[in-house]
């Protein structure tokens, strides 16, 4: 298996934070075990490492065989999330039940070929991207919106739509981060950790630009926050400032999944917009295919037969 640079750097430099002695006994597995399963399952490398580190220093401390294959079994997996179950959140214990199995799953088909077994549940859908009808109606009313208000709506759906940061990233994002290399040039984000430069979309170019030069050296999102991020920071904002009805509820999540659907309905190649996105690899890409629209005969005729010589 050949992981891209940055994927590969994630891995090797992973430590769990305050990681006891142990870690050093287990970290080299942990680093297999997600280095073998990184590109088959839908889930950011980080996630990957710390939910199996978290795993496998429980079942060290535990006593148990010092054996991915062990650790990954269901009752050992079962015993761990319900020994988080006081420290976290419910859905954060199904969360990583979730995670681990489908770690398990994937490294059964890696090592030995064996099949996934059969899932009897729909597995959980990514944010849906918006119509281009959708889109156009909620930065029309953003647009229309109060002094701030106006400028957090454009600043969610620009830095979604027209970058594809995630909602972590959009919070972080400074004016100063957007920058042109020359007058008239595209507009890119300059701070945002990703292994290709980021360039806004044609159509968010003017409006994410007005909106870096008024912001300066502040936060273009909720500038006046006393906290750089919490976990409300994004998801409060949409269900105090509802569009009218007709259109959707403004989402971060379903912003940064039109901008990944628009760059594969272009046929921009899958390992590009996985760089440009963040995402472990173009496998992670799978989950939105079926958006994309198919294309005309004449479109994939000419695409197949290529320039001419």
């Amino acid at each position: 298996m050949v992981l891209d640079p940055e994927t590969s750097a994630k891995i090797t430099r992973y430590r769990p934070k305050h990681a006891p002695p142990l870690w050093v006994d287990v970290a080299p597995l942990v680093r297999s075990v997600v280095a073998a399963v990184v590109t088959a399952v839908p889930y950011d490398v980080e996630r990957l490492l710390h939910v199996t580190g978290r795993l496998a220093l429980w079942a060290e401390a535990a006593g148990l065989e010092r054996d991915p294959n062990e650790w990954l079994r269901n009752e050992v997996i079962d015993a761990f999330v319900l020994s988080r179950a006081g420290a976290i959140k419910g859905s954060s214990v199904r969360t990583y039940r979730t995670w681990l199995l489908r770690v398990r799953d994937a490294l059964a088909w890696s090592e030995r070929g064996e099949a996934a077994p059969a899932r009897m549940h729909a597995e959980a859908s990514p944010h849906q991207p918006y119509s281009r009808a959708e889109l156009a109606g909620l930065r029309h009313w953003a647009l229309h919106l109060p002094r701030q208000q106006k400028t957090d709506a454009l600043a969610l759906l620009g830095l979604g739509a027209g970058f594809g940061l995630t909602p972590r990233e959009i919070a972080a994002c400074r004016g100063r981060d957007l920058r042109r290399q020359r007058p008239g040039g595209p507009l890119m984000h300059t701070s945002v950790d990703r292994l290709v430069p980021l360039v806004a979309r044609a159509g968010w170019d003017g409006v994410l630009g007005e909106l870096a030069d008024q912001a300066g050296r502040g936060y273009l999102f909720r500038p006046r926050r006393t906290t750089e991020y919490s976990k409300n920071l994004i998801g409060s904002w949409p269900l105090n400032h509802r569009p009218p009805d007709g259109l959707p509820m403004v989402s971060a999540g379903r912003a940064r999944a039109t901008w990944i659907v628009e760059l594969m309905a272009a046929r921009i190649d899958h390992h590009l917009i996985a760089q440009a996105a963040g995402l472990a690899s173009a496998a992670s890409l799978a989950r939105w295919q079926h958006h994309v629209p198919p294309l005309d005969h004449a479109t994939a005729a000419r695409l197949l037969r290529g320039p001419e010589a």
